[in-house]
């Protein structure tokens, strides 16, 4: 079983929220203030955030500046992944990853599944590393949001989480690029 080892060091990540909608403003993006709530009560740095339409090259653009800014580690997305035809973020994500992370998906839905049932099968969340950022994508609704954060990802970018956690793989994400 997992669990944290509070003797070792907590080192926070900086991660940018990205809400994908064509209706959500600032003041109206709920699941992505839960992110911003969670990820900065758990002690990580907001990096940036940002509202995008419902449209794959925005969505792609997006991705790409902060996977190419140093001062992200992780990016975060809610919202797109349903199966609807405006529903276009996995197709984003699968533009500019690199590897995909198959379990994060898998864990989320059974995840989910306690909560909403078979209806869990419309989602389609996903993560991957693209040069070095971890990507992960999940549905927009709150409840989703905090599925996500609070069961996989609070966890997982916790550096004193064991037997292991994403933190301890970013200085070793690029090693097929030759960088340290």
């Amino acid at each position: 079983m997992s669990k944290l080892d509070l003797s070792a060091p907590f080192l926070p990540v900086r991660i940018a929220v990205l809400t994908v909608s064509d209706s959500r403003t600032p003041e109206t993006d709920t699941s992505g203030q839960i992110l911003v709530d969670r990820l900065t009560g758990a002690g990580h740095e907001l990096a940036d955030r940002a509202i995008e339409p419902d449209d794959a090259d925005r969505i792609v653009a997006r991705l790409e500046a902060w996977i190419a800014d140093p001062a992200v580690d992780v990016v975060i997305s809610t919202g797109g992944t349903g199966v609807t035809g405006r529903d276009v973020t996995p197709e984003a994500y699968d533009r500019v990853l690199e590897k995909r992370i198959e379990g994060f998906g898998e864990l989320f839905r059974m995840l989910s599944y306690k909560t909403i049932g078979t209806s869990t099968i419309q989602s389609r969340a996903l993560a991957g590393v693209a040069r070095g950022t971890y990507l992960f994508a999940l549905p927009g609704s709150n409840g989703a949001v905090k599925d996500g954060w609070d069961e996989i990802l609070r966890l997982q970018l916790d550096s004193r989480h064991k037997p292991c956690n994403f933190v301890e793989l970013m200085p070793r994400l690029r090693e097929h690029k030759g960088a340290a």
